[in-house]
């Protein structure tokens, strides 16, 4: 086994606008305060905050064969992400209404499909020989479970605003070692959808809190906090994915839960600070 993290999962090329407030449903005109365009996807997110760690990390994605898809590849690559793409017919595009304060509507403009039939076998291969699996909510990462649990490596997930019913998730719930999520959809209080994780097999789960910071129940049904380190925040986008990264590697590093969470949020405030998913790309997109 070599020391990298293989993660499945989306990658997309975004549009994000800025605006003051979300758009009303009544047909209106609003100013955007700023636009630009990026690299977008909660596992792009989690990858380059890896490869900004130091971490050997493979991304298995789906791309198209068009001009979006050539930007996300080679952008990837150029932080240091060993992208393993499928053939996807088109890449995936967004539009995102964002406001300052972190709130969002994301217009899906183009979404890939699996155009091989089967996995991949680089993505197998890399895999197989992985430190730790990060399967993320895809139909992609879907079809890869059965092979992930084969493994016997760790599988992280994050299940982002889940309410605790959607079908679709699941399978990955059932599958991991490690859940990931936030408290948008869950209810007043998360702790007890968390330690049903833990009942049903999982030995982490963690949910954050955004501005507070996050919280966490581990194996033994021990219960755990961490406040967000203090930053000046220029956008919101990727700070859950660079939370759970940085716990991640630190935990492949050997530090205890309590270590690992607080790498979790040092490196959530470190992408805060950038309009883009990493800081790595700020100079690759200027």
């Amino acid at each position: 086994m070599t020391d990298h993290v293989f993660i499945a999962g989306p990658a997309s090329w975004n549009h994000i606008v800025e605006l003051d407030r979300l758009p009303e449903p009544v047909p209106h005109m609003q100013f955007a305060l700023g636009d630009w365009e990026t690299v977008g996807g909660t596992s792009a997110g989690k990858a380059l905050s890896l490869a900004g760690l130091g971490r050997d990390v493979a991304l298995h994605v789906l791309l198209g064969g068009d001009a979006e898809g050539e930007r996300v590849r080679n952008l990837l690559a150029a932080a240091g992400v060993d992208v393993i793409a499928g053939h996807g017919g088109t890449t995936e595009r967004h539009l995102n209404l964002m406001t300052r304060d972190g709130e969002r509507v994301s217009l899906y403009l183009a979404t890939p499909d699996d155009r091989r039939g089967g996995p991949d076998p680089a993505a197998v291969a890399a895999m197989t020989d992985a430190s730790a699996i990060v399967l993320d909510l895809a139909p992609l990462s879907l079809g890869l479970i059965p092979l992930a649990r084969a493994t016997g490596r760790p599988i992280w997930t994050d299940i982002h605003d889940y309410d605790g019913s959607a079908d679709f998730h699941r399978p990955f719930i059932e599958a991991a070692d490690a859940i990931f999520m936030n408290a948008d959809r869950i209810g007043d209080d998360p702790l007890p959808f968390m330690e049903r994780c833990i009942e049903g097999g999982a030995s982490l789960v963690v949910c954050t809190l955004g501005a507070e910071g996050a919280i966490a129940v581990d194996e033994r049904m021990t219960r755990h906090a961490v406040a967000a380190a203090p930053v000046e925040v220029l956008d919101t986008n990727g700070a859950g994915d660079a939370f759970m990264a940085g716990v991640l590697d630190a935990t492949l590093a050997g530090s205890p839960l309590p270590e690992a969470l607080q790498a979790g949020a040092r490196h959530a405030a470190s992408v805060l600070t950038t309009r883009h998913l990493h800081p790595r790309l700020d100079a690759l997109l200027s």
